[in-house]
């Protein structure tokens, strides 16, 4: 075997290969005495057929195998000799001239090909004892409490009839049933049968619930709005509709009583562990966004310690997702660069910045996770599953057979895992300090470290 580098240039390489036809014809030859004690022809008895006439017969499709094979044993040995992590699959560049296919095919020549690559560049890591990270933490307050139990005062409110020719105001609930049209012509979906709608919820379309205020009920009233350009059915989006509207009912909403009876309504035994349910979802709602906060930090700190040039090809890939998810949401919503106060240049730029960001970061993880054994166990990626079958509730089985037979998502669920037990890991040997914060502060706006991480 003779190995020639052609290109270095970078993180890519390229090698000539050429592997002499007796090396093929030796490796042919063994392969058809193995299959030898193996086939059945007519004629022959099992074990007798001369290798020769097997030749005749499976020659060319065993040489096939044979090139194939010696390909990948080549140029795994290569790579292994030479230390290469390949960023990609390698690009393998046959004879295509049909004369040169035939000679190899026949062993008459030898096998000459060229391989391209991508390798992952040696990462030095940073001294993880090194590391400063400021956990922000924030108590929760009486005063949050007691929001948290307005709020879902609010959402378990009920409502009484109003009296006969009574008009329906903002807050009111009002029973409805209703037509829709566009350009007088029917369309899916925009019917529906005794339909609670609380003026001021913003669950309809825009300019839909304003429209029945001053509703009684038994009266019927043509409502005209317009669908989002946003709106999720392509056929719908920006169009112009009347819905032909009945009111059956007009409720007030009633004040609730926050109590002991309250409680029990929810299911708990009384007002106080109603707070205490209220504080402990609060406490780990923060708790969560105290995570994250330590999470984006040390990525900065990650960011800014490990400088290498990240494999291009997977910049691109990464970039290539990224910019279809940012073109769709803003053909879905109607906008431009320009709304956004930039051009689809800069844009371009800044995501290629993100994206090789979320590439060496990537790596980096990655490399901490080897090189310390870190490992996702089945029993940590099934209860993954469970919970994802538990926010689907009825759909279970369905969801269970999902990740069962996709391998894809199963590796989309098992990499999240995989990134917070290296966090956890750096965190460990870091030095973290908290800080007492607010929750104003906690929950700060920071949308461009949330993308960039």
């Amino acid at each position: 075997m003779q190995v020639t580098e052609t290109l270095a240039e970078g993180l890519k390489h390229e090698f000539q290969i050429s592997v002499p036809a007796s090396d093929l014809d030796a490796k042919a030859d063994a392969r058809l005495v193995d299959l030898k004690d193996k086939v059945r022809l007519n004629g022959f008895r099992p074990g007798k057929v001369p290798v020769s006439h097997l030749k005749k017969v499976y020659g060319r499709s065993v040489m096939a195998e044979t090139i194939d094979q010696t390909i990948r044993d080549t140029n795994s040995q290569l790579f292994t000799e030479r230390g290469f992590r390949l960023a990609t699959e390698p690009k393998v560049t046959m004879p295509t001239e049909e004369k040169a296919v035939e000679d190899i095919l026949a062993g008459k020549s030898d096998l000459t090909y060229t391989v391209a690559i991508e390798v992952v560049p040696v990462i030095q890591l940073a001294d993880f004892k090194s590391f400063t990270v400021e956990k922000p933490v924030a108590d929760v307050t009486d005063a949050e409490v007691d929001e948290a139990i307005k709020r879902i005062a609010e959402q378990n409110r009920t409502f009484a009839a109003k009296g006969e020719g009574a008009k329906a105001e903002t807050g009111d609930r009002v029973t409805i049933s209703f037509k829709g049209s566009i350009d007088g012509t029917p369309f899916e979906g925009g019917a529906g049968e005794d339909m609670p709608v609380t003026i001021g919820s913003n669950t309809f379309i825009p300019g839909f619930e304003e429209q029945l205020i001053g509703i009684a009920a038994g009266e019927t009233r043509t409502l005209k709005v317009s669908f989002p350009k946003n709106y999720g059915s392509e056929k719908l989006a920006g169009q112009a509709a009347e819905f032909e509207t009945s009111a059956s009912l007009v409720e007030a909403a009633q004040e609730t009583v926050v109590d002991d009876e309250f409680a029990k309504t929810l299911g708990l035994e009384s007002l106080d562990k109603l707070k205490e349910a209220a504080r402990e979802r609060l406490a780990s709602e923060f708790a969560g966004a105290t995570r994250q906060r330590v999470k984006r930090t040390l990525l900065d700190r990650l960011d800014e310690t490990h400088r290498f040039e990240a494999p291009p090809s997977l910049v691109e890939e990464e970039f290539d997702q990224m910019w279809k998810s940012i073109q769709s949401e803003m053909e879905s919503g109607g906008k431009t660069f320009a709304d956004e106060n930039t051009t689809e240049e800069a844009a371009r730029e800044e995501y290629h910045k993100i994206a090789d960001r979320r590439v060496r970061l990537g790596l980096v993880l990655s490399e901490i996770g080897e090189r310390n054994k870190i490992t996702v166990t089945d029993d940590e990626v099934s209860r993954a599953v469970i919970e994802r079958a538990r926010q689907m509730p009825g759909r279970e089985k369905e969801v269970w057979d999902f990740y069962r037979n996709n391998a894809n998502a199963l590796a989309q669920l098992r990499a999240p895992i995989y990134e917070d037990k290296v966090v956890d890991f750096i965190l460990e040997l870091a030095n973290v300090t908290e800080k007492k914060v607010t929750r104003e502060e906690l929950y700060k706006d920071d949308e461009a470290e949330k993308s960039a991480a």
